[in-house]
């Protein structure tokens, strides 16, 4: 089952880039770095990065919740982190934690746990950076890499 996907990103102004996602509903988004870089018009990498997360786990979350019965309400994600430096004084993500609120108690879910032990395991984002997923940089033409 391979499926290709991709986006597109072009340099606007300064550090801002237009994402044009391939899914033709979605809309396009701005990114910019934060300053000193850019001018923090819109979401950075590391933001998207995070939004990435939590949607996969809330969408997966919903995903089993509904596979075992259940409309648990609207469900809410918080993704905080912790920007660190490596030992090459670069700043990375050192932390992340992402937290899932459900609108219903979860006395009222059935059945709760085997909902809760497997909801991560299909979520491709969050699996792929678990395990260091490979990756190449090039260019579009394929005469450089970064």
């Amino acid at each position: 089952m391979d499926s290709p996907i991709s986006n597109d990103l072009t340099q606007r102004e300064g550090d801002r880039f237009e994402v044009v996602f391939q899914s033709a509903s979605a809309a396009p988004i701005s990114t910019d770095a934060p300053r000193p870089l850019g001018e923090e018009s819109g979401p950075n990498s590391e933001e998207l990065l995070l939004a990435a997360v939590a949607n996969c786990l809330a969408s997966s979350l919903l995903f089993s919740l509904r596979k075992y019965g259940n409309e648990p309400g609207p469900i809410e994600a918080f993704a905080p982190a912790t920007l660190v430096r490596n030992d090459e004084g670069r700043p990375r993500i050192g932390e992340m934690d992402v937290r899932i609120r459900l609108a219903a108690a979860a006395s009222t879910l059935r059945p709760l746990p085997p909902a809760i032990d497997q909801f991560a395991g299909p979520c491709v984002g969050t699996q792929n950076l678990l395990a260091g997923s490979p990756f190449e940089f090039g260019s579009r033409t394929g005469t450089e890499s970064c």
